[in-house]
């Protein structure tokens, strides 16, 4: 597309618009961007110039490291309540018949599907089902935990956390503490969408709103457990519309340190109620990677989540603020892919992931879920990788 490791000084000081050059020397010497700057690049932002910045941005604190955890995913239904104008995944309960409900047995011969491999991850995330309340849940992590003790437990998104609270009369705390002694160690970023009501109204009118989804993760940060943040993107908001978004999450980091990583998720149209809306662009996904990039500057990473984007485009992320492409996933995961994504079946092995990292000159390190890092594969042989079949 084009060469984003450019010197972001002479990228700066060759653009003709004065306001961008002063934002441009704003984040060159490590100053936070205001919620007007950020409406300004995503307005006036070439992809040369957020790309060029988002890249420095993202080598000062990572240089050339790109991470990847071996994770699979358990989801326990696409039967919900809530009726998500751009979910293509589930089923409302009264067609229940539909769509899949797992017991808890059917997810533990999930668990044990990988016995013996070096994964470190579970991913816990579905529909909202009335049955299956805070009480199965917090059976379902006790009996994971008693199998595997090392595996984390990365489990619900703040949408499920809501309704099994307030199904079961606890408050935030209370719920999460009954969660968290049961297994759970830290939760994904689900559920955010876009934060302003305007939006909120019209694509996912009926679950918890901004308030409630960011006093669930105040909660965790609280208890000691660590989160992910994501944003649908490329729908119906406008641009200030995303930076109010962002400013939120910022603000709450600032507060906590809690998050980990923020994860933006494309739009997708497919089999849905929004199939009317067109897809962003390949060029506007990588202007939101790199403006999130500059503009979440107290997030210590940025995720591009590979099935949804597709292999070839999560590879080019890598040069526009991201450093971190999720992980080998499972090809049980059926969220996305029933949304149209480029990736149908969303599984690569060790060496296919290192590989799609080496291809564009990054170095693949292996972490676990809070970025522990576990090996640099830097220097693997990958014919030795695939000949483990790892």
């Amino acid at each position: 597309m084009f060469n984003t490791s450019a010197d972001p000084k002479i990228i700066v000081q060759n653009t003709s618009d004065k306001a961008l050059r002063t934002i441009g020397e704003k984040i060159l010497a490590g100053e936070r961007v205001s919620f007007d700057e950020g409406v300004l690049l995503f307005e006036k932002g070439s992809l040369p110039f957020v790309g060029t910045l988002a890249n420095w941005v993202r080598e000062q604190k990572h240089g050339n490291k790109t991470y990847f955890n071996r994770n699979f995913h358990i989801e326990p239904t696409n039967v919900c309540v809530f009726s998500c104008k751009f979910c293509s995944y589930s089923r409302l309960y009264a067609h229940r018949d539909e769509g899949w409900e797992l017991s808890i047995e059917q997810m533990l011969d999930i668990v044990k599907k990988y016995d013996g491999k070096p994964v470190t991850e579970v991913h816990i995330v579905g529909g909202v089902h009335p049955k299956m309340n805070l009480d199965f849940f917090a059976d379902l992590l006790r009996r994971i935990k008693e199998h595997r003790p090392d595996l984390h437990i990365k489990a619900f998104t703040a949408v499920e956390f809501d309704y099994m609270f307030r199904k079961a009369k606890l408050s935030t705390e209370e719920g999460m503490k009954k969660l968290q002694e049961a297994g759970l160690q830290s939760i994904p970023g689900g559920g955010a969408e876009i934060f302003h009501p305007e939006i909120r109204q019209v694509i996912c009118e009926d679950k918890v709103d901004a308030e409630g989804w960011l006093n669930i993760h105040k909660t965790a940060h609280q208890l000691g457990m660590h989160s992910n943040a994501t944003m649908l993107y490329g729908s119906i908001e406008k641009f200030w519309h995303r930076v109010d978004h962002m400013e939120r999450l910022r603000s709450l980091q600032d507060e906590t340190g809690g998050f980990n990583t923020f994860i933006p998720l494309k739009f997708r149209n497919r089999n849905n109620d929004m199939s009317n809306v067109a897809e962003s662009s390949l060029i506007e996904d990588m202007r939101l990677y790199a403006i999130a990039r500059i503009y979440m500057d107290n997030f210590p990473h940025l995720k591009a989540y590979w099935p949804m984007l597709g292999r070839q485009s999560a590879q080019l992320s890598l040069s526009f603020g991201v450093n971190d492409l999720d992980g080998t996933i499972d090809d049980t995961t059926k969220i996305y892919s029933m949304a149209g994504s480029e990736e149908q079946t969303p599984s690569l092995s060790t060496a296919q992931l290192v590989t799609l990292i080496k291809q564009v000159k990054r170095e693949p390190v292996e972490r676990d879920t809070v970025y522990n890092e576990i090996k640099n594969y830097a220097n693997a042989d990958l014919a030795e990788l695939e000949l483990a079949g790892i």
